[in-house]
């Protein structure tokens, strides 16, 4: 695509996709609201209780979309596999194990920071398992790191489904919605701790967007450019899984966000990491709101989990793009 249309994109698309999907996000639901009443205070406080409601939802579904996006970007350019994701590596299930360990140990009745914390540790520990189980350097493409990913994500669930088993019922019901990812943010203040995350980790990946640039040639071209590979690497995985972390704390599992966004934003925008993560952001961001906004308006009366979106649109993406990548093998 030329300079010109993506200029069109980037200036004109873009910024009406993300005001349409933030309108949208506001009015549809079980209860419709007109705009009118979104941008006048509404004498009835039901319905202002419902717009405050909804603006948390979009701003949830922006934020936790946007880091996604970026962080499967991240994974992408470090591993150079183009089917890396966070919750195809196992990622997302580590720091979900580490967020249940942190609510069901109570570790989160002390602190705010406990919840992310340990699902930034556990999302850290699962991606050095599945780096350890491939058996390749970090900069080198290996088929080993989607099936090391695989098995530590049923290891993660697994471990997981044992904590749900000895859970009541309310708890239950609780955890489960969770992990099937809500976006209605129980936390306000997590919700911007999430933000300032997600705004912190775009700016540095996009200030390191050279590197991140040679780094995805492989390792021998970094090191006649100058760069460091490891020292890079380790800031850009750090980074992704922080933003990862967050995202789970926050909302839950949310699949294949990762994956399709930045598939899409570098078929639209090249491949230069200097502006590419920032465009996974907004573009991530007006996905996920969509997709939230179709959970809401499937079904009458009833909610479906934004997770569940989701995966039946990156489950079917992600067999295209595997069978399109073993065509182009063979």
């Amino acid at each position: 695509m030329n300079k010109t249309r993506q200029n069109i994109i980037i200036f004109g698309v873009l910024p009406a996709l993300l005001l349409i999907s933030v309108f949208c996000g506001l009015s549809f639901g079980v209860t419709w609201i007109s705009p009118a009443e979104i941008f006048n205070t509404p004498s009835d406080e039901l319905a202002s209780a419902l717009i405050s409601l909804r603006i948390t939802r979009v701003a949830t579904a922006f934020t936790v979309g946007g880091s996604l996006a970026v962080a499967g970007s991240a994974y992408q350019t470090v591993l150079r596999n183009p089917l890396a994701e966070p919750y195809i590596l196992g990622i997302s299930g580590g720091a979900s194990l580490g967020a249940a360990v942190a609510i069901i140990s109570g570790l989160s009745a002390f602190t705010l920071l406990a919840v992310p914390g340990m699902a930034f540790i556990f999302a850290m520990l699962a991606l050095a398992v599945v780096l350890i189980m491939a058996r390749g350097r970090f900069t080198e493409y290996s088929e080993n790191i989607l099936l090391s990913g695989v098995v530590v994500g049923a290891i993660c669930s697994s471990c997981l489904m044992f904590i749900i088993s000895t859970l009541n019922h309310y708890e239950l019901n609780s955890v489960t919605w969770w992990m099937l990812g809500s976006l209605q943010a129980a936390n306000v203040k997590m919700l911007y701790a999430a933000i300032t995350v997600m705004l912190a980790g775009t700016l540095l990946l996009t200030f390191h967007g050279r590197q991140a640039n040679v780094i995805s040639l492989g390792e021998e071209m970094a090191h006649n450019m100058g760069i460091v590979p490891f020292r890079t690497v380790i800031i850009l995985l750090c980074t992704a899984s922080l933003m990862t972390g967050v995202s789970v704390a926050l909302a839950g599992i949310i699949s294949f966000v990762g994956l399709i966004v930045p598939h899409i934003s570098r078929r639209l925008f090249g491949a230069d990491h200097r502006r590419l993560f920032i465009l996974n952001l907004i573009c991530g961001g007006i996905f996920l709101t969509v997709c939230d906004i179709f959970s809401r308006v499937l079904m009458e009366a009833q909610e479906i989990p934004a997770g569940v979106i989701t995966a039946l649109i990156g489950g079917p993406f992600f067999i295209w793009l595997l069978n399109r990548r073993v065509r182009k093998n063979a």
